[in-house]
């Protein structure tokens, strides 16, 4: 009788412990993607003609408060995706998947005239995901 309880602490102790290194493996994961979206220093709004463009605003608003930019493009944002792995053995703790995937997003550069620098807009799904400075033009 005595056996068989000191095995279920034995087995409950490897619980604790699997679950406390896929607690610590968690928190890295999470450590990582946290530093991986620290977003770039950004205007978070773009001011034209009186109007101010902010995240969150449609394509159909942007054009309409600032008109044609001077270039379009589409970039390629890389986005770490973390999935967990759930082994179908005994005792195996679940191990995480990293992966980079490219998220294709558009961007619009708008010229605000000599000696002022350029506004860069970035869309994701339509709408205004970050607006930031470009370079200082003369």
């Amino acid at each position: 009788m005595r056996r068989v309880v000191h095995e279920g602490a034995r087995s409950a102790g490897r619980a604790l412990r699997r679950l406390a290194r896929a607690s610590s493996l968690c928190a890295g994961l999470f450590a990582l993607w946290a530093v991986s979206h620290v977003p770039a220093a950004a205007a978070q709004s773009l001011s034209c003609n009186g109007f101010l463009v902010s995240i969150g605003e449609s394509r159909f608003s942007l054009l309409q408060k600032c008109g044609e930019p001077a270039f379009k493009d589409i970039v390629c944002v890389p986005r770490l995706q973390a999935d967990w792995y759930l082994s179908p053995y005994r005792g195996t703790p679940p191990q995480a998947l990293l992966s980079q995937s490219c998220i294709p997003m558009e961007e619009w550069t708008f010229h605000r005239g000599s000696g002022n620098f350029l506004a860069i807009v970035r869309f994701n799904q339509g709408m205004v995901e970050s607006v930031r400075d470009g370079e200082r033009m003369r």
